[in-house]
């Protein structure tokens, strides 16, 4: 008998895609698994569990083996840099990563910008040679820029919606974004046929362009 899979699930933006993709390609998900306010969700039917946590938390768990495998964002990958093998590029929840500032920016002798990403920004800056003091927000970051707390931001960009509201403009794109399936090291190994089954239905899903 196959041993129970644990599956690292993001709440939030992602997690609705992730599920629908799932059911896709045939595991019983039931309907009311959006809904649901467990943290671990079980399907003994598909001999799956679910751990539900935060996105920026998904890396981290696949990473210590509390979870086999898990859905993250390419954001998220890249600011963690966990050690984790990343089987998949899932093709869902697609968006950027952004430098972004007001309409009539100009650079100053001390600039700042204030990102969830202090990682990925502090690297892109550096590669291009440019000084900046990063500032760490976790949350409404768009505020930044208009009460003077930074000269610019580094943040996911979906539609836009939210920048030309708050009268700001992305200047630089800096990576685009995707959801990836990731697997910790050692159950890539001891629950290879597993893992692979499922990542091989999702390829061939996506490659089918079913998405």
């Amino acid at each position: 008998m196959q041993d129970i899979l644990k599956v690292a699930m993001p709440k939030g933006r992602i997690n609705k895609q992730a599920v629908q993709l799932l059911r896709e390609i045939g595991i019983p998900i039931p309907e009311d698994f959006d809904e649901s306010r467990k943290l671990i969700i079980s399907l003994p039917e598909a001999r799956m569990e679910f751990i539900m946590a935060k996105p920026v938390d998904v890396p981290t768990l696949v990473e210590y083996g509390a979870a086999d495998i898990g859905v993250v964002g390419k954001d998220v990958l890249m600011e963690e840099n966990r050690n984790v093998y990343e089987l998949l590029d899932l093709n869902i929840a697609r968006c950027r990563m952004s430098v972004i500032g007001l309409s009539d920016w100009q650079p100053s002798l001390n600039p700042r910008v204030a990102t969830k990403y202090p990682n990925v920004a502090s690297q892109y800056f550096r590669e291009r040679g440019q000084q900046v003091e990063v500032i760490k927000l976790n949350g409404s970051i768009e505020l930044a820029p208009l009460i003077g707390l930074a000269d610019r931001i580094v943040d996911m960009v979906e539609t836009g919606q939210t920048l030309r509201e708050n009268g700001l403009v992305e200047m630089e794109k800096i990576f685009d974004i995707t959801s990836r399936l990731i697997a910790n090291r050692v159950s890539y190994r001891m629950k290879h046929e597993q893992i692979q089954t499922i990542c091989d239905k999702l390829q061939a899903h996506i490659a089918a362009g079913r998405l």
